[in-house]
């Protein structure tokens, strides 16, 4: 096989293992039920300021880029106003 033929081979196995590491992540996070806050959770949180929950990755971070994708988008960048 030629070099070329092999990066490709190889880049798309990498491509194939991400994708099926990526979709296996994402049933597993679909599968948990999600973390219910009930008063004795809020008063552990005004209390101690914290609450540790059995999340793995309790954000989600996709949801955190659109918003911050959002708000460059919709932010005005107007001149400086000169004194």
């Amino acid at each position: 096989m030629t070099p070329s033929a092999l990066l490709l081979a190889a880049l798309s196995l990498l491509v194939v293992v991400g994708w099926r590491v990526r979709r296996r992540r994402l049933r597993e996070r679909l599968a948990r039920p999600p973390i219910e806050v009930d008063d004795d959770t809020v008063r552990t949180i005004e209390e101690g300021g914290r609450v540790s929950t059995p999340e793995d990755d309790p954000l989600d971070f996709g949801e955190i880029e659109a918003e911050e994708e959002r708000f460059w988008k919709d932010e005005r960048w107007d001149a400086a106003d000169r004194l």
